[in-house]
């Protein structure tokens, strides 16, 4: 019961919004604030299974440290900034998107740190929804004098870190559902021609979504009709090349086909007791992971992403076609819906959707958006929005 009360304590002061406290955010505040948050974000998809985090460090109206987490085990933002400042830390006053740690990890706490080092004051947009941290790092940072704000562009921050939010919290990939259709809802033509829907600014704007994502998820239809990569192909970089993952009951897929070439990134392939022995060791040769997940006739979605999370990956891209989309929005994995509306018209009764499925009976259950933001890329529109 006490620990309890001491976890609802210390949740309690970390989540206390600058709005609703005696804080006010100066100019200034908020300047340097920006900044750091544009640190964290330049880091996206490089990270995981962390978060992504941006730190300032100002003393006498002067920047003198910057920092940002650039990789998993590597050192946090505070400590890229603290290095930075060296002795000019001592009295400053530190920017930082997410609540400086208080545990032990592959790293030092991050909270002891700034108190070493003589930081004055920390201002944190978001707390770190870690139960390791959760309030701990602004307590350990209060009780050793410091002056502490908590909330500001709280929620710029935690839009930023939603993977790692959600992944910490349920041990689920945060999964992101995408489709690119015309505007009356066409991923193909009846005869299956799909290449291309959209334009070259929206392809391109998912590849940097496939880098930001741990792994990319399709079925074996879009396996047996386009025969695609399923890397990340960004102009002049090479990006992050995300896990490939298959569903594919009967373990249908060609042994030729490009998903099984695993020496760019690798391919997971979930199947059922329905596949052949011999076509598993023929894949297993190649290099290609097969998981019997489901004894069923079919490859449970649920399962899956309760495997992905145990291994680590914390989100999944989904690029699968109406089939693959029904199931994941009918079992409500869905937490992202990133779509691409191409200014086209393809009409026919037989040419494919981006939702297949039995769908809903009525208006009123239909699934609704939130926090919908849309964006014009070249001729396309992207339209991202939220599902509870």
């Amino acid at each position: 019961m006490h620990e309890k009360k001491d976890a609802f304590r210390l949740e309690s002061r970390c989540f206390t919004s600058v709005k609703g406290g005696a804080y006010v955010a100066s100019e200034r505040d908020s300047y340097y604030m920006k900044l750091a948050l544009q640190l964290a974000e330049a880091t996206s998809g490089q990270t995981s299974p962390n978060p992504v985090v941006g730190a300032v460090i100002v003393k006498d109206f002067e920047i003198v440290g910057l920092g940002a987490h650039l990789k998993a085990g590597e050192a946090h933002a505070e400590v890229h900034a603290l290095a930075m400042a060296k002795e000019k830390a001592q009295g400053a006053t530190m920017y930082v998107t997410l609540e400086p740690c208080s545990h032990y990890g592959r790293t030092p706490p991050c909270a002891d740190a700034v108190i070493e080092a003589g930081i004055k004051r920390v201002v944190i947009a978001a707390c770190d929804p870690n139960p390791l941290v959760r309030g701990r790092g602004v307590e350990k940072l209060k009780a050793a004098g410091l002056e502490v704000e908590v909330g500001l562009f709280k929620k710029e921050a935690e839009r930023l870190n939603e993977i790692f939010n959600y992944y910490i919290v349920h041990r689920r990939p945060f999964v992101t559902l995408k489709t690119a259709t015309t505007l009356d809802g066409k991923i193909a033509t009846v005869t299956g021609e799909s290449q291309w829907i959209t334009g070259e600014e929206a392809r391109a704007d998912v590849h940097l979504l496939r880098h930001r994502h741990d792994a990319i998820l399709v079925g074996i239809n879009t396996v047996l009709r386009d025969n695609p990569r399923l890397t990340t192909r960004i102009a002049g970089q090479s990006g992050r090349h995300p896990v490939r993952v298959i569903l594919d009951s009967k373990l249908r897929i060609p042994l030729d086909a490009q998903v099984t070439h695993t020496e760019q990134a690798p391919t997971w392939i979930f199947t059922t007791d329905q596949a052949p022995a011999e076509r598993v060791k023929a894949l297993t040769e190649k290099g290609v992971k097969v998981v019997k997940i489901s004894s069923e006739t079919r490859v449970d979605v649920e399962q899956v992403l309760a495997y992905l999370g145990e291994q680590g990956i914390a989100s999944v891209l989904v690029e699968g076609g109406g089939e693959v989309n029904a199931s994941f929005l009918q079992g409500g994995f869905v937490n992202k819906v990133v779509a691409y509306l191409a200014p086209k018209l393809i009409g026919g009764n037989e040419a494919p959707g981006a939702f297949r499925g039995q769908g809903v009976l009525s208006l009123a259950q239909s699934l609704h958006l939130k926090d919908v933001s849309v964006e014009t890329l070249g001729q396309d529109l992207k339209v991202v929005g939220y599902l509870k």
